[in-house]
């Protein structure tokens, strides 16, 4: 199927009817990606910024190195090493909101204490491997490289947007009632500590399958940069998450894309944040005239 949509890309382009980049099989898994990460991130990201998870975003994504330095140590290909990032990452945002929940511990505080120790690990780990791994591997992890994105990567990414998309859509209401409220969902039959956790693994799996394009380092910036523009900008709920949605999916299309169509020395994952960001800036332009005007 994958080859059949490059073909038909190339076939567009060599007609006129697609950019002439798109002759190029790696531009057409490009932009499948952006299709698929781009809304998922998007309308996660609205959630993240209603619960004020930003920071534990952040946390997961660069935790996603010290899975890569395990994968590499137990014997995974170095630039699919799926198992021990999809594992690692997981058991760390679970334990992290466990003791979230059982301690009296800021958030914050806590936060940094897992991202310390998670990073130093996995420091500590790519130092001991480092015969193993070029150097060129670590920049893609931290700041993506659509340009090595192959069919399993963009596998991984559809079945994990696939199931993100489902249980997030079905349970989004009651994720947002026990985010405002959770001594009201809980009166109404809302089990908020169960959704905290189906939450945690939402913005996990997603995070994991989205580093390859936009990197450890950047991918918190994607949930958290479109939902603060759409909500300047918004002046409800479902406006909310419809201009997050459209900006993060224009936002990571262009990014991909303006780099390769200008010939950019931009990673993928820089690119599509700045995108983000000059929405964002349009967004607090706006409201300041809008302020000033009134």
């Amino acid at each position: 199927m994958m080859e059949a949509l490059r073909l038909l890309a190339h076939d567009l382009a060599l007609s006129g009817g697609l950019p002439a980049s798109f002759q190029y099989g790696f531009v057409t898994n490009a932009v499948l990606c952006a299709l698929l990460v781009g809304p998922v991130l998007g309308s996660i990201g609205t959630m993240v910024v209603t619960k004020r998870l930003a920071f534990f975003s952040q946390a997961v994504g660069q935790a996603a190195l010290t899975g890569v330095a395990i994968g590499i140590l137990i014997g995974e290909p170095p630039t699919a090493p799926y198992a021990s990032l999809f594992g690692f990452c997981v058991l760390f945002a679970l334990a992290l909101n466990f003791t979230k929940n059982r301690t009296r511990m800021s958030s914050d505080t806590l936060i940094g204490v897992f991202l310390s120790i998670s990073m130093a690990i996995g420091a500590s780990l790519l130092v001991w491997v480092a015969g193993q791994v070029n150097v060129h591997l670590v920049d893609k992890v931290l700041f993506g490289s659509i340009l090595t994105v192959n069919d399993l990567d963009i596998a991984v990414l559809a079945v994990m947007s696939g199931l993100v998309g489902v249980v997030g859509l079905a349970r989004y209401n009651r994720m947002l009632l026990a985010s405002f409220n959770p001594q009201l969902a809980k009166v109404r039959g809302v089990q908020v500590a169960f959704l905290d956790y189906v939450f945690v693994v939402m913005v996990t799996v997603i995070t994991v399958a989205s580093v390859k394009i936009i990197g450890a380092m950047l991918v918190e910036a994607l949930f958290l940069i479109p939902a603060a523009a759409a909500r300047i900008w918004s002046g409800s709920m479902r406006g909310f998450f419809a201009i997050t949605v459209a900006i993060s999916t224009v936002s990571t299309l262009v990014g991909i894309l303006a780099p390769m169509e200008f010939d950019l020395p931009i990673p993928s994952g820089g690119a599509i944040i700045l995108c983000a960001s000059l929405f964002f800036l349009a967004a607090t332009v706006s409201r300041l005239f809008t302020r000033h005007a009134s």
